[in-house]
């Protein structure tokens, strides 16, 4: 797929990946989607991993998968930050 699928598939994973994790402002849920999805795309074919469905259906599951998983570890990091004051 190319880059612009990446980035159109990757927005739309961050906002439906904040209804699963809980999000962090429609603006963070984009850019962690877009991040989520590159990130999921590179390491799904570095490990040469092939997603259960072809295509752009499959695009959307890998980046799915890496939304939520970035999302997730967004919130167990700032959920231990201890507050400033």
């Amino acid at each position: 797929m190319d880059l612009l699928t990446w980035l159109f598939v990757g927005l739309g994973a961050g906002v439906l990946a904040s209804l699963i994790v809980g999000g962090v402002g429609l603006f963070g849920d984009m850019i962690v989607g877009i991040l989520g999805a590159f990130a999921s795309g590179l390491l799904f074919r570095e490990l040469e991993i092939a997603p259960p469905f072809p295509g752009v259906p499959g695009v959307i599951f890998t980046a799915g998968i890496g939304a939520v998983v970035l999302l997730a570890l967004l919130h167990l990091v700032a959920g231990r930050r201890s507050p400033t004051m």
